[in-house]
């Protein structure tokens, strides 16, 4: 037996009927997956098909399993990480060049041209902008690491 009119918008009006969506819906990249792919030897699995963490330790069956169950959003993600890592390697190695081209103005101003005396015409915020440099230049380069930057 159908719904009358009434009885079908008193059953609409609480039973909304859902909205599809034609949008893919987002997920998020497991990190546990992002970083065992990161520790991953790729050269060593194309040439044995065996999966290895770059220390050559072998994959455990579980890590096999967690690896082959990646997803492209895994692998978007192991792409950005890889990026962000590439930018801070490129920073830090123009660094030196930087540096040189912040301090250039300040030391066209000076006498005597010491870094000393340049600080001594800096502003808070120029300061901070020279630490910054300073430190990209005598910090050791980190590795890379998955969510380390």
């Amino acid at each position: 037996m159908g719904k009358t009119p009434i009885l079908r918008i008193i059953y609409a009006s609480t039973h909304p009927t859902p909205v599809r969506s034609t949008c893919t819906p987002t997920t998020q990249a497991r990190p546990e997956i992002v970083v065992l792919l990161c520790d991953a030897d790729i050269k060593r699995k194309r040439e044995t098909n065996t999966w290895n963490h770059l220390d050559g330790r072998p994959f455990s069956k579980e890590e096999r399993a967690l690896v082959l169950s990646a997803t492209r959003v895994e692998f978007e993600e192991i792409q950005e990480q890889f990026k962000r890592y590439r930018e801070y390697r490129r920073t830090v190695d123009e660094a030196p060049d930087a540096l040189e081209r912040f301090l250039a103005p300040f030391m066209e101003r000076l006498a005597e041209k010491k870094l000393g005396n340049a600080v001594e015409l800096m502003n808070e915020e120029e300061r901070a902008e020279l630490d910054h440099l300073l430190g990209l230049i005598v910090e050791p380069v980190r590795p890379f690491a998955p969510y380390a930057l």
